[in-house]
């Protein structure tokens, strides 16, 4: 049986959802953040991540964004077969409920027409919009708003199938390494393994919507994640990149079937508020 939903609803619910996500820290980050501190084996560290949480309820109690940079829009839309929309297009739907969360939140606006000549749209639109179709009559949109400070640091590596898993390793830990201070850590890092080229980036920025409390249900999937969070810890880069033990909250990853010559590895890298927000209709 076909379900019906107003493409309104969908508008009014990315418009909640983008204040919510860039004002209000997920449970998930919160306990993350909380536990972080508690290991933290660094004064320094500690005291870094003491102010991060302070921040952080300045920015609840006073109903203001948790960073400066309120990110560029990105929406994971899970449709269910049996749904139909109605009063309007989807996409210019989406588009509506970014502007209006962003001008009725008064978020940052950063995002330019053109990636060249760079004049504002003004509203923080287009968002980046991935669809997926499912079985049953729900939609799931989750929204993450996602910052250049961390993106900028992200990195797809197309390593040859005899890298084999240190290959992998390998390109995780340059990624982290490289980035240093620059994605305020502690991280959040997603990775996408496998598929080809823009399938893996798209999964490792998929992965940094998992909570940060969920580990993967394939077992060498999570030994590997286990294993990346401890090598990416002894990095020292530390809160702030200051020093400590605290260079990464989690380490998310995802795989898909590839190509008998390839290995595509995506590192997506977040901050440590790793922004997102999810709704069901």
């Amino acid at each position: 049986m076909i379900r019906s939903i107003d493409v309104n609803l969908v508008s009014e619910q990315i418009k909640e959802m983008c204040i919510e996500a860039n004002y209000y820290l997920s449970k998930d980050m919160n306990a993350a953040l909380k536990k972080t501190e508690e290991n933290e084996k660094s004064d320094l560290g500690k005291k870094i991540l003491s102010q991060l949480q302070e921040n952080l309820k300045v920015a609840d109690k006073e109903s203001i964004p948790i960073c400066q940079d309120t990110g560029m829009a990105v929406i994971f839309m899970e449709i269910g077969q049996d749904v139909h929309f109605e009063n309007g297009n989807l996409e210019e739907s989406v588009n509506e409920g970014v502007r209006r969360g962003y001008e009725e939140g008064y978020l940052r606006k950063s995002v330019v027409k053109d990636p060249i000549f760079r004049e504002n749209t003004k509203d923080n639109t287009p968002a980046v919009i991935h669809y997926s179709i499912v079985p049953g009559d729900k939609v799931k949109i989750t929204f993450a708003p996602k910052g250049f400070g961390s993106e900028n640091m992200s990195r797809i590596f197309m390593l040859k199938p005899a890298d084999g898993i240190e290959g992998v390793k390998n390109a995780i830990l340059t990624s982290v390494s490289d980035a240093g201070p620059n994605a305020c850590p502690p991280m959040v890092i997603g990775v996408g393994i496998g598929g080809d080229f823009e399938k893996a980036a798209l999964m490792s920025k998929h992965a940094l919507t998992r909570s940060v409390e969920e580990r993967s249900p394939i077992p060498y999937v999570q030994k590997l994640e286990e294993e990346m969070l401890e090598k990416i810890n002894a990095l020292g880069i530390g809160p702030g990149g200051l020093g400590g033990n605290a260079t990464a909250l989690a380490v998310n990853i995802n795989t898909y079937p590839t190509h008998i010559a390839g290995l595509p590895v995506a590192v997506n890298i977040c901050c440590h508020v790793n922004r997102h927000a999810v709704r069901i209709l």
